[in-house]
């Protein structure tokens, strides 16, 4: 999980590197609607570096729950992986079975 919130951290980081490098590349270019354009990306870039992070932050304390939960309560998590895994497993054996036919 830690190597998904990695990637996706560096795509982000990408991205507004990528947003910066445009707004710079176009601040000699004049014209209201690229300026306007320009304010947009800028903010549109923030807000979705506050979303980012937002986001972040539920899924680490979404996980710390989970930890917490599994440790405190080991066998019942076991039992209900068991439960859906088996569920699982039998809708997919019954769907290849269908796809047999």
């Amino acid at each position: 999980m830690s190597k998904n919130n990695a990637e996706t951290s560096n795509d982000i980081s990408a991205l507004a590197d990528d947003a910066r490098a445009l707004i710079n590349a176009t601040a000699e270019v004049g014209g209201e609607k690229v300026g306007e354009a320009r304010r947009r990306l800028a903010v549109a870039v923030e807000k979705a570096k506050d979303v980012a992070g937002r986001v972040r932050d539920k899924a680490v304390e979404g996980a710390k729950a989970a930890d917490e939960a599994v440790h405190e309560h080991p066998y019942q998590a076991m039992a209900i992986a068991l439960g859906v895994g088996a569920v699982i497993g039998y809708l997919l054996a019954r769907r290849s079975s269908r796809n047999h036919d």
